[in-house]
């Protein structure tokens, strides 16, 4: 039952609680307004990821750190799907916004669940070329040799994983860093 955001309704500003009702599937207890009867299901948020490869630079794979990550943690470019885009768009978006970078092509890795975040990942193979500039969100970037890529078992890793071993590449693996722990006050 972790991953909720709303305290209160966001129809009638009613304090939620948690209640059990009968649904399709049996009985769930979730979120739930008892003024107006609204519902905080907490579906998991789609977020699309790609595995950029650089067509310019020896199919180097380029990797960065978030401005917002302590430590050195390279990942996948990702983001959120906007709407009225399909998942190609969005994440050809994504990788034009944080990188300046044109995805020449797309390639569908898979689609992977993250409950740590409460979130589905959509990965792609990410063709792409230009000159890297990146976004405020993002601090640094590196270049990395597929065979020189570490996957971490969860999310992106894993797609990280199934690309490099669909390329005839054993993944390297490595521990996910611990969460941090929530703020006291959320």
């Amino acid at each position: 039952m972790s991953g909720h955001r709303f305290n209160y309704c966001p129809n009638c500003a009613t304090e939620l609680q948690w209640l059990a009702r009968l649904e399709d599937g049996g009985e769930k207890a979730r979120l739930r307004c008892v003024a107006c009867d609204w519902t905080h299901w907490n579906n998991p948020t789609p977020v699309l990821a790609a595995v950029i490869e650089m067509a310019d630079r020896d199919g180097q794979v380029l990797l960065a750190r978030n401005a917002a990550w302590s430590g050195k943690m390279f990942a996948l470019i990702t983001g959120f799907m906007e709407a009225g885009e399909t998942p190609e768009e969005g994440i050809a978006r994504e990788v034009l916004e944080e990188t300046s970078l044109k995805v020449d092509a797309l390639k569908l890795i898979g689609v992977y669940d993250f409950q740590r975040m409460n979130q589905i990942i959509i990965a792609y193979h990410a063709v792409a070329r230009g000159e890297i500039a990146l976004s405020p969100e993002l601090a640094e970037y590196r270049l990395y040799r597929p065979e020189d890529i570490k996957c971490w078992r969860a999310g992106t890793g894993y797609a990280v994983a199934d690309w490099l071993t669909a390329r005839g590449i054993t993944p390297q693996w490595v521990d996910l860093p611990p969460r941090p722990a929530p703020d006291a006050a959320a």
